[in-house]
């Protein structure tokens, strides 16, 4: 790898981005060598995509609420080239298979949908409907956004292609909204999720992030510079292994009872119906609705109100309150909302056992909080580091080796690394 050379203005954005400075260099050494395996010595740029970290929101974008969430220093990367063929080619790190665009057939195929081909291909379709001319590529990608943990790790991806389209081919012109939008379309549109745009936004604006979701199309989104590293605390997502039965019935139920909700009001989501209007009413709703969907309810405004106070405590550096805000955040999931364990099979409850776990091994210090949409999979905690690794200890020795990731907010989203 000795013929891989490195400018001074690539190391300075390795400190900055990654905590495993070595590690990180090797990984991109690695990249650029399977790159040229692939597709030849050849004139190349690298691009960096993270995953995400939801820090506080939790179920209140689709409700159009508001929501906090942060770029990790876990990661897609990639190292792209021009070609002439009007072919789009993407070999990634640990997949038999590549995805091959034709730029000339850009028809949404449902043999495609579910399917990483169908992400590059709606991405380059929107790039094209945005009036660009948009050109051939050969791409490398290594992603070590952990799958499973609500990382995000397809939002990094189809940022990082986004992204590389975007410098490759359109003088970087789109914003880190518009490509979070391009990829929440290609997402929605050709790989057949209904998703939103939470994931892709954390992951291309980057740092901490929050977002107002009252205009779906149109959210508001303010980056929030603050290096939480200088506090002393390290971001712990703790996978809990969680059970295997399919939880969509789990997040559906959550998204029905608040419609019941939105819906008695005539309303078409939470956001639009007023909260005093709401108290008002709890008679007639436990009557005409049910008792959990006014719970959730109840999660759902007030989680509204935390963004904004978790808002103001960043700005104005108490982190001490921050953290406060984040526990009753989680406190409110695991009583209110009800997305601890799935109903499904009530004796497999890791995530309520990793969060007894944490909070009688903090004593009162960080915060801890189910992670992501729930039910199973992780826990999020900022542990203060002279507790670190007796707590890694601790939690790896009942979710075994490895499931416990020491991660960082990193201060930038996607970005052209050379």
């Amino acid at each position: 790898m000795s013929d891989v050379n490195f400018s001074k203005d690539f190391y300075e954005k390795i400190k900055v981005l990654y905590t495993d400075y070595d590690n990180a260099i090797k990984r991109y050494e690695t990249a650029i060598c399977e790159f040229k395996k692939f597709y030849g010595d050849k004139e190349y740029k690298i691009f960096s995509a993270p995953g995400r970290t939801e820090i506080i929101g939790n179920h209140t974008d689709h409700q159009r609420g508001l929501a906090m969430a942060g770029s990790v220093n876990l990661d897609a990367v990639g190292v792209a080239a021009k070609n002439d063929k009007n072919v789009i080619t993407v070999i990634s790190y640990g997949y038999e298979n590549k995805d091959i665009v034709n730029i000339d057939d850009l028809t949404v195929k449902n043999n495609e949908k579910g399917c990483s081909v169908s992400l590059v291909k709606g991405i380059v379709k929107k790039f094209s409907d945005l009036g660009y001319n948009i050109g051939g590529l050969d791409i490398y990608v290594t992603s070590n956004v952990l799958k499973g943990s609500g990382l995000s790790s397809s939002a990094a991806f189809e940022v990082l292609i986004a992204t590389i389209i975007n410098h490759m081919y359109c003088d970087g012109k789109e914003t880190p909204v518009s490509i979070a939008k391009i990829a929440r379309y290609a997402e929605n549109v050709y790989f057949g999720k209904p998703s939103g745009i939470l994931d892709q936004l954390a992951s291309s604006v980057g740092g901490f992030v929050y977002i107002d979701f009252l205009d779906e199309e149109n959210p508001i989104v303010e980056k929030i510079d603050f290096n939480y590293k200088k506090k002393g605390y390290t971001l712990c997502i703790v996978d809990t292994g969680g059970n295997h039965a399919d939880l969509t019935d789990d997040y559906k139920h959550i998204s029905d009872d608040l419609k019941k909700i939105s819906s008695y009001f005539k309303k078409e989501v939470l956001r639009e119906v007023d909260e005093n209007v709401f108290y008002s009413n709890l008679k007639n709703l436990r009557e005409e609705v049910n008792d959990r969907a006014i719970l959730r309810a109840f999660h759902v405004f007030e989680e509204n109100k935390r963004v904004l106070n978790a808002q103001d405590c960043l700005k104005n550096d108490d982190f001490n309150s921050f953290l406060k805000i984040l526990k009753e955040s989680g406190n409110s999931s695991y009583k209110y909302l009800q997305n601890v364990f799935s109903t499904l099979d009530v004796n497999k409850q890791g995530i309520g056992l990793a969060i007894f776990l944490t909070e009688t091994f903090l004593d009162g210090k960080g915060s801890y909080r189910v992670h992501g949409g729930g039910f199973a999979g992780t826990i999020q905690a900022f542990v203060p580091n002279d507790m670190l690794c007796e707590y890694v200890e601790k939690m790896e020795s009942i979710f075994g080796k490895g499931n416990c990731h020491k991660l960082f907010i990193r201060p930038y989203g996607a970005i052209k690394i050379i």
